[in-house]
């Protein structure tokens, strides 16, 4: 459907966080990257608690979080964490080189350093942090960043740990890796400024170019995530986590737009059907006499581990839990996620959906009387769960029916790599923050800022315009560059070997001949920068021309690893002018009879044959002169 979204006053903000590409974590100089398979490591179990705030309340995230009563096991990889990611140390104090890197983005951001760096505690209960909370820093407050549709603020960028590596989970357990805890990560939070999905992929691509140009952080899968806060009229600040892909921003907002006018249409019929939250009354019952003959593959495979069938009645609600919210998720599914997530069971059915999973409409009819419901009017839920687990989800059932009468409720939702987002947890309230008493407060000095300064980034105007002016690179490709993450290879190549390859030549064979060998479905994340490197070592040298540049890589990758670049670099030697117009002698020779019959046509002939045979190895502008040459000579010979 078409989303006018101004009208909607659709507000959105982001929250970028990238970790830093530092030498040690952010309390302790263990290692950033992560531990390997064989890596050594020990196991450590624990339970965390949530206690009260100082103001003497309980984070309702953190409460959601422990009432799961989860085992929390952790594993300690050696090298990679240490005694203060287990919580059984002080931190030390906090990396400088973490704190100027940031810096500099505080500044390329236009935004005020603090006067004082003060690590804060928020609380973070499942099981992610050790210690129960993690710790966080404001570095800057009060940028922004330039859009074509006008300035997007930028409230806080701060400088925090990031979080455990979960590695597993099950039934009343979760297992994390310490090896990216306390990894530094910068979190660059906009103000809600942004008013339609377009606008918020541009920015999100600003921020995390800005970012890559700092040269100072980390790429590949995990170091980077995108969180958005989307509100329209009428509805409510939803937090979405975990959008991992840039692309999938747009898709994300469109929906979680589409979410909140289909839950306002929710309870604009529900008052209209005269019902009210009040009128609710919150009734579980046994129904699993129902189903005791049942045919229903699901329902008899968990009566045979011993769970029961309880059913919540919902007067009033007929065909409201199929009202689609999001593509392929309905009303249901929200009440579903609710049910998973505080009861820790498989999901919930419900009656607007029935008959379905082997449960005939005998059975769905049968449940309505046991319950003393109209079918044409109420609907129920179903679940298939012990009993303690049973009353646990179909309570948070029962509160989130409730809340369809005020329409879209405050939540944290994580997304879904479809672009759709699911029930995560309560949002956390004011009173999960407090100050961090092991770590003395940081004056940023007039020596630090100076320090910063010489890390602070080009914007992407700044660095689009030296590609073309001091590289003279063409436009299009200069573009590209700058959207593109290997603009720091392309860089740091250019840096190594500016002088004696032309900067052309290595952005061609970035964004051209790699992404050709990419289309041709080779994998190029085999062409590493070191790679690159000795290609460019025998271009620069003259030991290879840089024709011989794309078939150099093709020949790498369709090897396999078993042939090395040294070895094709030494096989792709620069032919020697003798031996070219030998080889041109002999293709002339071959083909005097063609030659002669189609002289309009003997260039190409020959010019074909020869560079199947040269190609990579010498200039083609130099095989087309030396092709010239002999075809003119002996055409005039003839």
């Amino acid at each position: 459907m078409e989303i006018n979204y101004e009208e909607l006053g659709l507000k959105v903000g982001l929250e970028i966080h990238q970790q830093l590409a530092t030498k040690g974590k952010l309390f302790c100089s263990c290692s950033t990257s992560l531990a390997s398979e064989s890596t050594p490591k020990v196991e450590v179990s624990r339970y965390l608690r949530v206690a009260k705030s100082e103001i003497g309340e309980v984070d309702p995230a953190a409460l959601y979080e422990m009432l799961k009563g989860r085992k929390i096991i952790y594993e300690v990889p050696r090298g990679h964490a240490c005694l203060v990611e287990l919580d059984e140390e002080p931190p030390h104090p906090i990396n400088m080189e973490a704190v100027l890197i940031t810096l500099g983005i505080v500044k390329a951001l236009n935004a005020k350093p603090v006067d004082e760096v003060y690590v804060m505690r928020k609380i973070v209960i499942d099981g992610s942090n050790t210690s129960g909370f993690q710790r966080t820093a404001v570095v800057g407050v009060g940028g922004f960043i330039e859009d074509e549709n006008g300035r997007v603020g930028i409230q806080t960028i701060c400088l925090e740990e990031d979080a455990a590596r979960k590695v597993d989970e099950g039934k009343g357990y979760v297992k994390y890796n310490l090896d990216r805890l306390g990894i530094p990560l910068v979190e660059i939070s906009t103000a809600p400024d942004i008013k339609s999905p377009e606008q918020a992929l541009r920015v999100a691509f600003k921020l995390g170019l800005l970012l890559r140009l700092t040269g100072k952080v980390k790429r590949g899968i995990g170091t980077i995530r995108q969180d958005l806060n989307v509100s329209i009229k009428g509805g409510s600040k939803i937090e979405i986590k975990g959008v991992s892909k840039l692309e999938l921003i747009p898709k994300v907002i469109e929906y979680e737009v589409m979410r909140q006018l289909k839950l306002l249409e929710i309870r604009d019929e529900l008052i209209k059907r005269g019902l009210s939250s009040e009128e609710l009354t919150y009734v579980v019952k046994d129904v699993t006499q129902v189903f005791v003959n049942t045919k229903s593959n699901l329902v008899r495979n968990a009566l045979s581990k011993g769970l029961k069938v309880y059913a919540l009645p919902l007067k009033g609600f007929n065909g409201i839990l199929k009202v689609e919210v999001q593509p392929g998720r309905r009303f249901g599914t929200e009440l579903s996620d609710y049910a998973k997530a505080w009861g820790g069971v498989g999901g919930i059915i419900h009656s607007d959906e029935l008959p379905a999973y082997g449960i005939s409409a005998e059975e769905k009819l049968n449940v309505f009387k046991v319950l003393n419901l109209d079918e044409s009017r109420d609907a129920y839920v179903l679940t298939l769960a012990d009993d303690e687990s049973a009353e646990r989800a179909l309570q948070a059932v029962f509160e989130r029916v409730k809340n369809a009468f005020v329409g879209v409720p405050k939540e944290t939702r994580a997304a879904n790599p479809d672009g759709t987002t699911k029930y995560m947890r309560p949002q956390p309230g004011a009173s999960r923050m407090y100050p961090e008493t092991d770590i003395p407060p940081l004056r940023i000095s007039e020596e630090l800022l100076k320090e910063a300064e010489k890390l602070k980034p080009p914007t992407p105007d700044e660095l689009l315009s030296r590609l073309v002016k001091e590289h003279n690179l063409p436009k299009p490709i200069a573009e590209a560059l700058v959207r593109d993450p290997l603009i720091h290879t392309y860089l740091n190549l250019v840096e190594s070997f500016g002088r004696s390859v032309a900067p052309h030549v290595i952005a061609s064979t970035l964004m051209i001949h790699l992404k050709g060998l990419k289309s041709q479905g080779f994998d190029v994340s085999l062409i590493t920068e070191e790679v690159l490197e000795k290609v460019f070592e025998g271009v620069g040298s003259g030991l290879i021309s840089k024709d011989s540049i794309p078939e150099i890589l093709k020949e790498y990758l369709s090897s396999k690893g078993s042939k090395s670049v040294e070895e094709l670099v030494k096989a792709y030697a620069v032919l020697r002018r003798e031996d070219l117009e030998k080889i041109v002698d002999e293709v002339i020779e071959r083909n005097r009879e063609s030659i002669l019959a189609k002289e309009s046509k003997a260039f190409n002939i020959v010019m074909g044959e020869v560079m199947r045979v040269v190609r990579g190895k010498i200039d083609g502008k130099i095989v087309a002169d030396v092709v010239r040459e002999k075809l003119s000579a002996y055409l005039k010979k003839k």
